[in-house]
């Protein structure tokens, strides 16, 4: 599994012209699932980012979590941050989870994730239009980790 994160000041996603997903202080997270993740994976990395202290305190310095800020989150399915381009120009994707395992998954991800943060997320599968507005610029990739139990 892997969470691509991104802070942000407002974002939003569309499918078809209609805003499907919307979103003021917060994170964007495009989220990935490989061969092998399972609901421990997800509650380890659900865990690190709703802890990850990338908000600005009244100092200044990232020491804030999306738990102390209030913020919420903007879920969107992203199969392509299991592209492997070590070959050739065209990326390959089949690391990336199938849909219907991957989906499943996705769901399992956000109904975990509302249990601590107001969760907006975008159509699985569908074209979207991804618009954030990157606060920092803060971008963080994290991965489901090997001390995790792979049951």
């Amino acid at each position: 599994m892997r969470i691509l994160v991104q802070r942000s000041l407002k974002s939003k996603v569309s499918v078809l012209g209609e805003i499907v997903g919307k979103i003021d202080k917060g994170l964007v997270l495009f989220v990935s699932f490989t061969e092998g993740d399972n609901i421990a994976i997800i509650d380890y990395l659900i865990n690190k980012v709703i802890h990850l202290r990338i908000f600005d305190d009244e100092n200044g310095i990232m020491n804030r979590s999306i738990l102390d800020v209030g913020g919420s989150i903007l879920s969107i399915s992203q199969f392509t941050l299991y592209a492997d381009c070590k070959k050739g120009n065209r990326p390959s994707y089949v690391k990336a989870l199938n849909g219907i395992k991957a989906i499943e998954l996705y769901k399992i991800f956000n109904e975990r994730m509302r249990e601590f943060v107001h969760v907006e997320e975008g159509v699985f599968g569908a074209e979207m239009l991804v618009d954030i507005q990157n606060d920092g610029p803060v971008t963080i990739l994290l991965e489901k980790g090997d001390n995790i139990d792979k049951k």
